[in-house]
C-alpha cells in the first residue's frame, strides 16, 4: 500500500487568520468525589440477578461473587430487601440485603 502525502496546510494558514474562541476549563462535568468518601454504586434491584460483584477487602480468598437469586418478598407488592451471592472461588452461598451492595467502601461493580 502507499501513503499519500499529507496536504500542505502552512498555505492554507497564511492566507485565512486563525481566530480561536477563548474557552473556560468545563466546571460543570462530574467532579471528583472526596477522598475520604467512597463513590456510590448506582444499581436497580431489578436489574441485579446474574451482576458480578467484587469484594473490596476480600476473606478467605472470596473476592469475585455473582448475584444468583433475588429473593422476592412474601407479598408481591412490597419491594425487594435480599439477594444471595455465591463466591466465584469457593461457591459458597451468602445472603445479604441488595442495599449493602450501594457502598463503595465493601463493593465494586463488576470483576474488578
Amino acid at each position: 500500500m502507499s501513503r499519500r502525502p499529507a496536504p500542505d496546510t502552512a498555505a492554507d494558514s497564511a492566507t485565512e487568520p486563525t481566530t480561536e474562541p477563548a474557552t473556560e476549563p468545563a466546571t460543570d462535568f462530574v467532579t471528583a468525589a472526596p477522598a475520604s468518601k467512597p463513590p456510590k454504586n448506582r444499581l436497580s434491584p431489578k436489574k441485579l440477578l446474574l451482576s458480578k460483584w467484587t469484594a473490596v477487602s476480600p476473606q478467605n480468598r472470596e473476592k469475585h461473587f455473582l448475584v444468583t437469586r433475588v429473593i422476592e418478598p412474601d407479598p408481591p407488592e412490597a419491594s425487594v430487601e435480599w439477594v444471595e451471592l455465591e463466591a466465584a472461588h469457593s461457591r459458597r452461598s451468602m445472603r445479604i440485603a441488595w442495599r449493602e451492595l450501594l457502598d463503595g467502601s465493601r463493593w465494586r461493580q463488576g470483576w474488578v
